[in-house]
């Protein structure tokens, strides 16, 4: 009893000392020891009296991250396995499988294979479903399946999985796999280049700046610039990026925070590349953070055409604070600001709507740009020149998130043959293949004004109001149901675009897909119009 008292003593006591250290003396230390205190004794209460045996390490695992669920979905805690994939991440390289999966409660799913890669030359293709791994069975593993295909270079992993409802399995040797930030670029015409930037890792500025002065040597006078799907990454490879097309000396961003060491300013330190080169950029609803910085800080200084489609609105600056263990807390800082001093974060986690929600900014504010031209802030970077097939709806994301586009997908390239890519066309019959595959499956998107008529008629509601009000109800959700099918049509461009990038990968890979754009993507096309036509570019930045 002794031993406890004197640890019950200890815990409090560590736990002031560390946050007076830590908090930069905030007025809230009662209260943040007298929290501690009550979860370190209900911690070892539950612990001690529990009626079955829990895991320690599990509990407080999830107990952090739902608290921090609470705040915003950039502020996690890492655990040592998340550590080392956020280390990857950054540093674009691995060893592995070399492949896209995603995670489910009792498989794995692979999304993309890269091409000439082992879970490529093992024959894994998108769409086959993981479920077991070596002997383990991935229906009865709790933990994040995906870190078994990781390992030592030639080293084998044997995997079972099903594809279109048959089981088979592979052997699969890992290998050092390299995640280029640019897998793609190319001249589209003799004077117009493409360059495909995809995330900022470490490797974004060099292989950027490569890519500029190879395409300049091939005879490039303009340039595209995608940063469409781009999620993001390092800041500091945000700035070196934007520094390649703008002088020294220029400020690209200013972080703000409650914290007075966070509080900074960012210009560019390095000599450019080409200053003067007309540049296009494209960006659209998937387009992120780094991503953001760069399209806003050029839209900014009129230094390049922005296009596409508004981008996804993340202002948000994270931070890796080490913890013990091996552990970090990745943590939001503060907020960042383009030059203009617009910050484009769309979404408030701070005030929620009733059901929590963080509430998305519908007023914005305006602010000007080198030229002076109007720009506005919240809601993400909207482009100079927009692009319907690029632009988002609440439909087409559902479609995406609930995988409905992916299986169609999955289920063309096993039904049709395509051995050329200038062949490909996605027709008219095909989408409306498409209507019946989504009217088929168990695809279930319910509107706002759905689920508010749906809670609004409760049973006791409809009872008091009778027959007749309950028939209107039951007419009224069904005409709602017809018309899902019907904004289908409504949505054909961006459904269409989103289903051509998934089937042609499965065909001829990212690289066959980028080739596809050269020729048949709108906004490609649309901004190399722009960028042969002097008069109309210099007229939209003035």
């Amino acid at each position: 009893m002794k031993k406890f008292n004197k640890n019950r003593i200890l815990v409090p006591i560590l736990a002031i000392t560390m946050l007076l250290v830590g908090s930069s003396f905030k007025s809230d230390f009662f209260e943040i020891a007298k929290q501690i205190e009550i979860f370190t004794t209900l911690f070892k209460e539950l612990n001690m009296n529990y009626v079955d045996e829990i895991n320690p390490a599990e509990l407080m695992d999830t107990a952090i991250k739902n608290m921090l669920d609470d705040l915003d979905p950039y502020t996690k805690f890492l655990n040592e396995q998340d550590v080392e994939d956020f280390k990857i991440n950054n540093a674009g390289e691995y060893s592995g499988i070399g492949s896209v999966v995603r995670s489910y409660k009792d498989k794995l799913l692979i999304v993309e294979p890269y091409q000439g890669s082992p879970a490529d030359k093992a024959g894994l293709k998108a769409g086959d479903e993981i479920i077991k791994i070596g002997n383990i069975d991935l229906s009865n593993f709790k933990d994040d399946a995906s870190d078994l295909l990781k390992g030592a270079n030639n080293t084998s992993v044997d995997v079972t999985y099903l594809r279109q409802g048959q089981t088979k399995t592979a052997t699969i040797t890992r290998a050092a796999i390299e995640i280029d930030a640019v897998p793609y670029y190319h001249m589209v015409d003799a004077k117009t280049g493409y360059i495909v930037l995809s995330k900022f890792n470490a490797k974004a500025t060099e292989q950027t700046e490569k890519a500029l002065k190879d395409l300049k040597g091939q005879g490039a006078e303009r340039l595209i610039l995608d940063l469409r799907g781009n999620p993001g990454g390092l800041l500091s490879q945000a700035i070196n990026v934007t520094n390649l097309f703008v002088p020294k000396g220029e400020l690209i961003v200013t972080t703000k925070s409650q914290v007075k060491k966070f509080n900074r300013e960012y210009w560019t330190k390095n000599k450019p590349v080409d200053t003067e080169i007309p540049l296009v950029v494209l960006i659209n609803g998937r387009s992120a953070s780094a991503s953001e910085i760069v399209s806003g800080s050029l839209q900014d200084l009129d230094r390049a055409v922005i296009m596409g489609a508004r981008s996804f609105g993340k202002g948000l600056v994270q931070r890796p604070m080490k913890l013990t263990y091996g552990t970090q807390l990745k943590v939001t800082i503060s907020r960042y600001y383009t030059p203009s001093g617009r910050c484009i974060q769309s979404l408030d986690y701070w005030h929620r709507d009733n059901e929590g929600h963080a509430v998305r900014k519908t007023k914005f504010n305006d602010f000007t740009t080198k030229n002076g031209r109007r720009v506005q802030d919240g809601g993400g970077i909207l482009p100079d020149v927009e692009i319907t097939a690029q632009k988002t709806n609440a439909l087409t994301r559902a479609m995406l998130a609930e995988n409905v586009v992916f299986d169609y997908a999955t289920d063309y390239y096993y039904s049709n043959e395509l051995d050329n890519l200038e062949d490909f066309r996605f027709s008219d019959v095909d989408f409306n293949d498409f209507k019946e595959f989504v009217g088929q499956s168990e695809f279930n998107f319910e509107t706002r004004s759905e689920k508010a008529i749906k809670e609004a008629m409760s049973v006791e509601e409809t009872d008091i109001f009778g027959p007749e009000v309950r028939e209107d109800y039951k007419k009224l959700l069904l005409a709602i149901d017809k018309n899902k099918i019907l904004a289908m049509d409504k949505y054909k461009k961006e459904i269409e675009k989103n289903l051509e990038d998934e089937i042609i990968k499965r065909y001829f890979y990212r690289e066959g897909l980028y080739d596809y754009y050269l020729k048949h993507d709108q906004s490609i096309l649309v901004g190399t119009a722009l960028l042969a036509d002097g008069n109309k570019y210099r007229s939209i930045l003035k």
